[in-house]
């Protein structure tokens, strides 16, 4: 009988040691105006949320059915902040309840992102968790600067911010 990984477990620690200042994040999004961009290089405000709030629900794929197939995934379409929160915390339950389950045996198995026939990637799901979670500490920190550039408020994330003097 497997049982839940050690790995696993601390991979679910450090997930939800970032989850309090991502929701926090993303319920300051300025949904209303999701088309706004810094730079004619940069991703839109919404598209940007969204990616964030949708992160968990990649853990969640990796480790439930192995495969991210853009060309099959289902993107979010909220349009307002309470959704795109909504969204946040229903992903981040179900990587919560995915990561609970994992077993070492499951993080041997693979991971595939791809779009169609086309393998971008194909590696261990213990490689991969890592990596997604760091990912969305990345885009929560473009989404950081996009909230300052919108006079949105900027919440503590790792320490006080002007908006958030004490913790």
């Amino acid at each position: 009988m497997s049982t839940s990984s050690l790995l696993a477990a601390e991979y679910l620690r450090e997930l939800e040691a970032e989850a309090s200042a991502t929701r926090a994040c993303l319920e300051n999004v300025p949904m209303e105006i999701p088309d706004w961009k810094p730079h004619e290089k940069s991703m839109q405000l919404g598209h940007l949320a969204i990616l964030v709030a949708d992160i968990p629900k990649w853990i969640q794929q990796m480790i439930d059915i192995g495969v991210i197939d853009f060309a099959t995934y289902e993107q979010f379409r909220g349009t307002t902040t309470n959704e795109l929160v909504a969204h946040f915390d229903a992903n981040m339950d179900k990587a919560r309840k995915s990561l609970g389950e994992l077993t070492d045996e499951g993080l041997t198995k693979d991971f595939v992102l791809k779009n169609n026939d086309e393998i971008y990637m194909k590696t261990p799901v213990g490689e991969t968790i890592s990596s997604t979670i760091n990912h969305m500490v990345h885009h929560r920190g473009q989404l950081s600067v996009y909230l300052r550039l919108n006079d949105a408020a900027v919440p503590s994330i790792y320490g006080p911010s002007a908006d958030s003097p004490g913790f």
